[in-house]
């Protein structure tokens, strides 16, 4: 998917280029710039060090001169060690210069849910405390992650993009317009519609989600799933006060740390969008653990929402509001 994208992209225009640690030569740890370094050249599609602050500021070099990079960081856990460059440098340049410099530079990375306390963080807290000024993207798969790719390819804005870790592993149908299909930031897309609860997520809790909505329906509870898709901007069309107006309750979910990401989400609709005066039951968040993610195969399980406690936290709202018809589980 993501390679047919880059191809495309890449065959397009000249003026951009990918690097990043094996980027090149095996064409990234997942694949999606396979065989591109032999079509284009070994200096648009090139391997780095192991060094993520020196790649960052290669990028904002090479945007700063009017070409259209693509950065990857390999994995989402290390971005800190760039987070320097990233919210000194680089989200404060067209702020601080009026406008009268850019660097658009692309950010890729890849994160969420994995095995492994390394490979597995979800630091969107820090993201969004320190790089405004930086569009936040959280595609929940491939398919979409090419559409915000294109928009940006487009775009003289800085953008970090976020890939599903376990995304890689889903078979998806190519679009026929891979490399030209855009999508807008900060539309939320309604993925389920429900009438009783509204979730909103993110990435890959968005399958989570839509798995326990399935499982919600079976005992009569009505399920509206809503993607944000971008956290910077976040919900411009107040697409999710629309959804709260109509189930008159809504969990937050994500997989930061409590007092995060969703934590954001709900401050953003129940107070700038104005949904509490639409609730009848209180709004609720559910997030990962306080802890760093178990390692092992099924710390992921364990450190994070899943299926079950989506389900339980939805059943509860409901309960809370219908005990009769919706009685204590446990």
């Amino acid at each position: 998917m993501l390679q047919a994208c880059f191809d495309a992209a890449l065959s397009r225009d000249p003026s951009i280029i990918a690097f990043g640690e094996d980027v090149g030569l095996i064409g990234d740890v997942n694949q999606a710039f396979a065989g591109l370094q032999v079509k284009y050249g070994d200096l648009r599609v090139t391997d780095t060090g192991i060094r993520e602050c020196t790649i960052i500021g290669q990028g904002i070099g090479a945007a700063m001169r009017g070409l259209r990079p693509i950065a990857e960081i390999q994995y989402l856990d290390y971005l800190v060690y760039a987070l320097a460059t990233l919210t000194d440098d680089l989200a404060t340049l067209q702020y601080r210069t009026r406008g009268g410099q850019k660097a658009p530079l692309i950010i890729r990375t890849r994160g969420h849910r994995l095995e492994g306390m390394w490979h597995a963080g979800s630091p969107i807290s820090m993201i969004l405390g320190s790089m405004r000024g930086i569009y936040l993207l959280v595609p929940r798969n491939m398919t979409q992650a090419a559409g915000f790719y294109n928009t940006l390819f487009q775009s003289d804005d800085t953008a970090l993009i976020i890939e599903c870790l376990n995304g890689y592993r889903l078979k998806e149908r190519i679009p026929e317009n891979i490399g030209a299909f855009t999508l807008p930031l900060g539309v939320p897309e309604i993925i389920r519609e429900g009438t009783d609860v509204t979730v909103v997520t993110y990435g890959s809790m968005c399958r989570i989600v839509m798995d326990a909505a399935e499982q919600l329906q079976e005992v009569g509870i009505s399920t509206e799933v809503i993607d944000v898709q971008t956290l910077l901007p976040f919900d411009i069309t107040n697409s999710i006060l629309n959804s709260v107006k109509k189930t008159n309750r809504v969990l937050f979910t994500d997989e930061d740390a409590p007092g995060g990401g969703s934590a954001y989400m709900m401050q953003q609709v129940i107070e700038r969008q104005g949904a509490f005066a639409y609730l009848d039951a209180e709004p609720v968040t559910l997030c990962a653990t306080e802890h760093r993610p178990a390692y092992g195969s099924d710390g992921d399980y364990f450190s994070k929402p899943n299926v079950e406690s989506v389900f339980d936290k939805v059943y509860e709202l409901m309960s809370g509001s219908d005990p009769i018809a919706f009685p204590d589980l446990y």
